[in-house]
């Protein structure tokens, strides 16, 4: 009886020897844990986890970073622009500037715009039937794409893919239609077009160039079917009151911080390649005859020759030639000229 409990005892001694020696070994080094966490605890700056209460938490990237997240911990600690958060637009701009205690500057709307035209069931020109993944980064890597215009849209609507906005949709002849209202431009169909298709414009500027061929005059005929291509022939450029247009690699392109969205670039244009959102909607020029006193200013900014007038005789406007593009408002010293 004495050996059992002397074996017993010493197995006791055998097993709880270790236990000990472990449960004190983890009791040390959750105290050493506890101490380093003190010594080596991150500070939070609880500016960053409100602003990122503030942001529309889209993860979109158009600020230039991963996230929201990323973005919160750039304005605070590295002093990123707060304007950056297309999808939050000014609304949030405001509320980050508050955070902040900083002044919420002047952030520019933009939306997304498609140059190009063509991407339909029934007005593109297409080499051969394609059959494979349906993704337009796929397709272009197939003899250049199915499209016979190599710098035009592929219809396969990887930019709808990537709209997490629900702002792109398809209409009945397979064209991509942007909803403006729901367009927060951040950029994310921007990046998805493999041929760079989509650009971000201001949103107060309603004229575009809808197409992005390079192709010379001819050329960009025969390969864009049915829609209305770029042929550089440069007369909007020389047209242009302002000289928003420059024409590069056979192409017209718009400066949209000169460009006054008078839209007479799009009345001259032989191909009917531009856009004009506003034709027919625009505000008249109206002098009063109350104001002028016909010293021939207007007479001389109107790019369309729509204001005549003897000097020192009042001047008036013909409507039918006005494009509305205000070069005279600002011009009068009397400010005699309103649009109406």
């Amino acid at each position: 009886m004495s050996l059992i409990l002397l074996q017993s005892t010493s197995l006791a001694a055998t097993i709880g020897l270790p236990i000990i020696i472990i449960g004190a070994l983890g009791l040390l080094f959750g105290l050493i844990l506890a101490i380093a966490s003190k010594v080596f605890e991150v500070q939070i700056d609880p500016r960053v986890e409100e602003i990122i209460s503030a942001l529309p938490g889209a993860n979109c990237g158009a600020c230039g970073q991963a996230g929201c997240a990323g973005y919160a911990d750039q304005i605070v600690h590295e002093g990123e622009a707060i304007n950056k958060c297309a999808p939050g637009g000014a609304a949030t701009v405001a509320l980050i500037a508050k955070i902040m205690g900083a002044t919420a500057g002047a952030m520019q709307q933009k939306v997304a715009v498609i140059h190009c035209s063509s991407g339909g069931h029934d007005n593109t020109k297409w080499k051969y039937n394609y059959d494979g993944v349906s993704s337009c980064k796929a397709a272009v890597n197939v003899a250049g794409g199915p499209n016979s215009c190599s710098w035009g849209c592929m219809g396969l609507n990887d930019c709808q893919a990537a709209c997490t906005f629900d702002a792109i949709s398809i209409d009945a002849n397979g064209m991509r239609v942007i909803d403006y209202d729901k367009c927060t431009a951040c950029g994310a169909c921007v990046k998805a077009c493999p041929r760079g298709l989509i650009a971000l414009v201001p949103i107060n500027r309603n004229v575009y160039i809808k197409c992005s061929s390079k192709e010379k005059g001819p050329d960009a005929k025969a390969v864009c079917g049915s829609t209305h291509p770029c042929i550089g022939c440069g007369i909007c450029s020389r047209k242009c009151p302002v000289q928003a247009i420059t024409i590069t690699d056979n192409l017209a392109r718009i400066d949209y911080d000169k460009c006054i969205n008078c839209g007479l670039c799009a009345t001259v244009c032989p191909t009917k390649a531009i856009q004009d959102l506003l034709a027919g909607c625009r505000k008249k020029a109206e002098i009063d005859p109350e104001g002028c006193i016909g010293c021939t200013i207007c007479t001389k900014v109107c790019p369309v020759d729509a204001i005549s007038g003897e000097l020192k005789q009042l001047h008036t406007v013909d409507k039918d030639k006005c494009i509305g593009c205000e070069q005279c408002v600002p011009k009068c010293p009397k400010k005699a000229i309103e649009m109406v």
